[in-house]
């Protein structure tokens, strides 16, 4: 068995100097001093970290939003927050739309956090591939810099053809792709989409995988995506881990557990929610079982 644990968004925030306050900057620092820094709160993050690190995991996948405003400070937080959860090889990261905020951040991720986010080919240019046993991790990079009031993301046509080629390569394992922004959106969320949504379904209905996980949304999701030959693959949003209430249409704090068992053919893939009550304490919500793409 296999046991992997899931979180996205921690949104670790810290103040931006006055030269760092132009365009996008300015207005999320308005944001977030106004409604925002109540709600990312550190202390909900550092609860949700010892509550994962209590449960029985072999490998932790965080699907992006670690930092706030791509700050150099946030950055090494994160970086630290990381280490904390376990050596690199157990933590697979992916960066989300405020890992790269403005322009000039792009190559911060790696920069910061680049054992976490290398594949087992030692290089760190997406989509990059970490097999742990019979499970294959296909990690995809969504993140990009974008104007103000937008948070959208993008793959481009070369991480959608290295997804096909990787997920070719690992048929037959337990293929779990990693991404920040969900794989379809409604339409109120159209400046917030994977522009390319479309283009990467086709790539999963042609190719299969058994799991998609994936952040961004803040709130718990379970959508089904077309497979190869009829089946369906699942694709499963998690909370923020740093949430520290239900708000606006977005769960409080939480994680995810996917035990994972079996062979090609016959997978099974049980699925454990843990949740931030109102009264702080971190709890299991339910389970149900996953029945993935053969």
């Amino acid at each position: 068995m296999f046991i992997l644990a899931h979180l996205s968004d921690l949104h670790l925030a810290a103040r931006p100097r006055l030269a760092e306050l132009a365009g996008k900057r300015g207005l999320g620092c308005i944001n977030w001093y106004r409604k925002r820094k109540y709600i990312h709160r550190p202390e909900v993050i550092e609860a949700i970290g010892r509550d994962l690190k209590s449960q029985p995991h072999d490998h932790v996948a965080v699907t992006g939003d670690l930092v706030n405003f791509s700050l150099d400070d946030e950055y090494r937080r994160a970086a630290a927050w990381l280490a904390a959860l376990g050596s690199p090889r157990d933590v697979s990261v992916v960066p989300g739309n405020h890992d790269t905020y403005v322009r000039g951040t792009e190559g911060a991720p790696a920069a910061f956090w680049g054992d976490q986010i290398r594949g087992d080919d030692g290089l760190d240019r997406f989509p990059l591939l970490r097999r742990r046993g019979e499970v294959a991790l296909i990690a995809l990079s969504t993140a990009l810099p974008t104007g103000p009031f937008l948070a959208t993301g993008r793959l481009g046509d070369r991480q959608l053809a290295g997804l096909a080629e990787a997920l070719v390569q690992t048929r037959g394992l337990f293929r779990i792709v990693l991404i920040h922004h969900p794989p379809q959106s409604p339409l109120r969320r159209h400046l917030r989409r994977l522009v390319d949504a479309a283009q990467l379904r086709a790539v999963l209905a042609v190719h299969g995988a058994e799991l998609l996980l994936h952040g961004h949304d803040h709130r718990r999701a379970v959508v089904w995506l077309q497979g190869p030959q009829a089946t369906e693959i699942p694709a499963v949003g998690v909370p923020s881990a740093s949430a520290r209430a239900p708000h606006g249409g977005e769960d409080a704090a939480g994680y995810n557990i996917f035990r994972i068992d079996g062979s090609s053919g016959a997978w099974r893939c049980e699925f454990i929610a843990r949740q931030r009550g109102a009264d702080g304490a971190i709890r299991e919500i339910g389970r149900r079982t996953l029945a993935p793409a053969q």
